[in-house]
């Protein structure tokens, strides 16, 4: 089953830190008295923080078959992990991406909105470093949902639709994928394998 694949699990824990990202927005928002009218330092925060994670994940979508600096080398990718790649260029995925980017531009409106109750605590010294950090962090906020967000999209997708996704070669998915960091035979172990084997029989 192709739902028991580790790196769909991995990422899609990756919501578990969706809240922290917000949480340094609302500090950056807070930090000094605002420089720019307030509606365009959110437009300017919301552009800098959901178009270049929308455009990816449209266009060159993140290869999850990687944990932190290190991804597998696509010749190391199983012909079941390149047809996963391929739902992140299904229509299906496209519309999960566009609805969580509105989710993420209303809880920025929602956390600029109490900014002024944080105040007291926000760890940046003036507006312009609080409104930088308060990009990367909207920018952070995205990547952690657009990424289980596409999990969620393979966990949508049945077995038989799966197996009727030709895969891109290994050749292809560098350039049709975004894969991050350093590029390696392995990351995890390969448990799948072992299990077949281990349920085999033996001669």
């Amino acid at each position: 089953m192709h739902r028991k694949e580790p790196y769909l699990w991995i990422h899609l824990a990756g919501l578990a830190i969706l809240p922290l990202w917000l949480e340094l927005v609302w500090l950056g928002l807070a930090a000094g008295k605002p420089i720019l009218p307030v509606a365009i330092e959110l437009i300017l925060v919301a552009v800098a923080g959901t178009v270049p994670i929308v455009l990816m994940q449209w266009t060159r979508p993140f290869d999850i078959f990687s944990v932190v600096l290190l991804s597998l080398q696509p010749d190391q990718l199983t012909q079941q992990q390149r047809q996963i790649l391929q739902v992140f260029k299904t229509p299906k995925h496209r519309i999960l991406t566009g609805f969580g980017a509105i989710a993420l531009l209303f809880a920025l409106w929602a956390v600029a909105r109490y900014a002024p109750l944080v105040a007291p605590a926000t760890p940046f010294p003036n507006h312009w470093i609080g409104l930088l950090a308060a990009a990367i962090a909207f920018l952070g906020s995205n990547l952690f949902l657009q990424v289980p967000l596409s999990v969620i999209a393979v966990f949508l997708t049945s077995g038989n639709q799966l197996a009727n996704l030709t895969p891109d070669s290994p050749e292809q998915i560098a350039s049709t994928y975004f894969v991050p960091g350093f590029r390696v035979k392995q990351i995890l172990p390969p448990i799948a394998d072992e299990q077949e084997q281990s349920s085999s029989p033996k001669s």
